[in-house]
């Protein structure tokens, strides 16, 4: 993967500016409150996947939130796909364009008298390579990760409704640094409802597989992911596979034969164990791997073989800052 030199360009209220001069101002209710809704894609041979869904579902969330955003889906689609097209030529030809989409409510009420800040709502879409999110799961396809159960909680939807993609995740945080702090490599934290049941990954949707079913959490106190969707909605019924949402305890992952994450940068992950009991064999099931083959087959890429690709010419980062998947804790 040899990257190009072009500086990417970030779409910023309808204008294209340079990614290291994209920014909102401090007086931002998004720095605030947390007060953004987003959305994160992918692509597959460089054409975005479920990018409707995608913009469908943030519009949602700006509704909900009484965000006071004067652009249509179409608008936006328009916006993301010239950004990608602006920053396609500095892309390298394996790598493939990662969206992030930013919808805040702009400045607060108190500082709209600021000269020279933008007034209403913020639109910013940027554009990067994918594989700075997946660096270093290849393996993870081969191994599993452990599903840890950490102690923060998710929010219920009571309480703040994780069905709206927000900003305001200071609980998946603090649930990945508990998890980067076990024994052990390849943690990836779980959260409980404040019920006891199994919820959500930070950022992803969980599954099990018992006697050729699919399990997923209740989608009353979860993100209901494009994934999580896909998965039940089109993919298991390709494959004869009954998808079901119900309740589940960490006692039926434990006795489950297979588990598994899903999310938009990598797809798939298996879970081989919880809290270091193995599920099922302990192994990537078959099952998993079949979801996995068909997904691949939809989209006209190997997606463990491409992620692997990615990983064997990175290079590594040594500075210990955490990722969306990767929190180090002190040695």
């Amino acid at each position: 993967m040899t990257q190009k030199t072009q500086e990417r360009v970030v779409y910023v209220n309808g204008e294209y500016v340079p990614e290291a001069e994209a920014r909102i101002s401090i007086y931002d209710s998004a720095l605030m409150f947390g007060d953004m809704v987003f959305e994160m894609t992918r692509s597959f041979h460089k054409k975005q996947f479920k990018l409707r869904e995608h913009l469908a579902r943030l519009m949602a969330g700006v509704k909900i939130l009484h965000i006071p955003l004067n652009q249509s889906v179409e608008d936006l689609e328009r916006a993301c796909l010239e950004t990608i097209e602006r920053n396609d030529p500095g892309f390298a030809a394996d790598d493939e364009h990662r969206l992030m989409i930013d919808v805040s409510r702009g400045l607060l009420g108190i500082y709209r008298g600021v000269a020279g800040l933008h007034k209403g709502p913020n639109v910013i879409i940027a554009d990067f390579p994918l594989h700075w999110t997946v660096a270093g799961m290849g393996k993870l396809f081969e191994s599993g990760i452990n599903a840890a159960i950490t102690s923060q909680r998710a929010i219920p939807a009571i309480l703040l409704d994780p069905k709206v993609k927000n900003r305001s995740r200071v609980h998946y945080l603090m649930a990945n640094i508990e998890a980067s702090k076990l024994e052990g490599e390849d943690n990836w934290a779980l959260l409980l409802d404040p019920d006891g049941f199994i919820a959500e990954g930070t950022g992803d949707n969980f599954f099990i597989v018992k006697n050729k079913t699919l399990i997923t959490p209740e989608g009353r106190n979860v993100l209901r992911g494009i994934s999580r969707a896909y998965i039940m909605q089109e993919l298991a019924p390709q494959l004869g596979l009954p998808a079901v949402e119900k309740n589940i305890e960490p006692y039926d992952v434990m006795t489950a034969d297979e588990a598994f994450m899903t999310g938009t940068p990598f797809c798939m992950i298996p879970a081989t164990s919880l809290n270091r009991v193995p599920i099922g064999d302990g192994k990537v099931g078959p099952v998993t791997r079949s979801l996995l083959d068909a997904w691949s087959r939809s989209v006209g890429v190997d997606i463990v073989k491409q992620i692997q690709a990615w990983d064997r010419q990175r290079t590594a980062d040594a500075s210990g800052a955490p990722t969306p998947y990767s929190f180090k804790g002190k040695k």
